[in-house]
């Protein structure tokens, strides 16, 4: 468990997150985790400060897990946090926070402050159904089973076909290192990665993008994976 008395713990006002945009980048990704104190009004501040120094940049921001924490936290609906977001700049959202859909797992690792599968779903939905598009992931690569990484994709697919929304399918290998759960698990091959993204890109057919994240699988194995239906690298992140 981290605190914030930890060694290099940090926060940033809206004023310093402006501060770190800089004119060739097209994106601002945030994510933020759950804090404890900020007001939900905290961070409307930094996306209308964002919209009004950027009025053309891309703000993708908060997974659907911090989405559902914002609701929880301050009783609100998930329409009122997203109408509220988009109201002051959000255009597109990240798809961290699904893990594996696997109830199985969810309850062996005990994720804790995470959206589950249906509630993941059904904020990304919202989202779609406002406009913004989103990105999708899969943690793969410790406990599940493949018929578990097949039924992610597959619930990913039967929304894709109801909403459209989703830009990207992005497998995501698990790192052993830095959590509570790796030292039980290797890293996941590199044969593993290919047909992961390979079996995506059969099966998520009407997903138009299915990106390889280069900083986790490096840059040869994600150049390599150009040849098993990848179309997308994670671009050069700041």
């Amino acid at each position: 468990v981290h605190s914030r008395n930890d060694a290099g713990a940090w926060e940033m006002t809206p004023e310093e997150i402006v501060a770190h945009i800089t004119p060739e980048m097209h994106e601002v990704h945030i994510v933020g985790g759950h804090h404890p104190d900020w007001p939900f009004e905290y961070h409307e501040g930094y996306i209308r400060a964002i919209r009004e120094a950027h009025p053309g940049i891309q703000i993708k921001a908060f997974t659907a897990a911090e989405i559902d924490y914002f609701a929880k936290r301050w009783k609100l609906s998930v329409d009122e946090i997203l109408d509220r977001l988009i109201a002051a700049g959000l255009n597109a959202m990240p798809g961290g926070g699904a893990e594996i859909f696997s109830e199985r797992v969810a309850k062996e690792l005990r994720y804790t402050g995470k959206a589950q599968a249906v509630r993941w779903l059904e904020i990304h939905a919202k989202a779609h159904a406002r406009g913004v598009p989103s990105n999708a992931t899969m943690l793969y690569g410790h406990i599940e089973r493949l018929d578990e990484r097949v039924d992610h994709m597959r619930r990913l697919r039967e929304l894709q076909d109801e909403t459209r929304g989703f830009q990207v399918f992005i497998p995501l290998a698990f790192h052993p290192e830095h959590n509570m759960i790796g030292k039980a698990f290797p890293k996941p091959t590199g044969y593993d990665a290919l047909r992961t993204l390979a079996v995506a890109r059969l099966y998520l057919d009407n997903f138009d993008h299915i990106k390889a994240y280069w900083v986790s699988l490096g840059e040869r194995l994600a150049q390599a994976s150009l040849a098993f239906g990848v179309d997308d690298l994670d671009g050069t992140v700041l």
